[in-house]
């Protein structure tokens, strides 16, 4: 197989959004367990880990909702079911996600503060969020 039918089935046979969209799933629910675990153990360092995946999360849920708008208007001719929901989720995420990011690294002392449970429950909201994006992707892909 020639490296421009390998390229051309990553981008026009199967969506590249499906396998994108795993990263910031899987980084903001690790990023929960990772601030719950440094909550419960006192532990800084997994408060610091929690932080790393938060941060890749900001940069993997751009991508993927690039790729995801991209997506739907090459396979689905912009008529993905739930696309508009998905698209102020998803930016919703990314803002959310973005700004816990920028105030926890201008604030490296954020976990000790009083302003703490802001923090935590931020990692809450987003998992929930990315949960509700997950089903929705579903939603397309497996059908209702």
């Amino acid at each position: 197989m020639t490296l421009s039918k390998i390229i051309h089935a990553i981008l026009y046979v199967h969506p590249p959004h499906t396998l994108l969209v795993h990263f910031p799933i899987a980084l903001i629910s690790a990023g929960l367990f990772f601030v719950l675990l440094a909550l419960i153990l006192k532990k800084d360092i997994l408060e610091q880990i929690a932080f790393a995946d938060l941060a890749l999360a900001a940069v993997s849920t751009l991508v993927a909702g690039i790729a995801g708008i991209r997506d739907n208007l090459v396979f689905y001719n912009g008529l993905a079911a739930n696309h508009v929901t998905k698209i102020a989720l998803a930016s919703i995420l990314f803002v959310l996600v973005s700004a816990t990011v920028i105030i926890r690294w201008k604030n490296p002392d954020l976990f000790h503060a009083s302003q703490k449970w802001l923090y935590v429950a931020a990692y809450f909201v987003s998992f929930a969020i990315v949960t509700v994006l997950g089903f929705l992707g579903g939603v397309i892909v497996f059908g209702t």
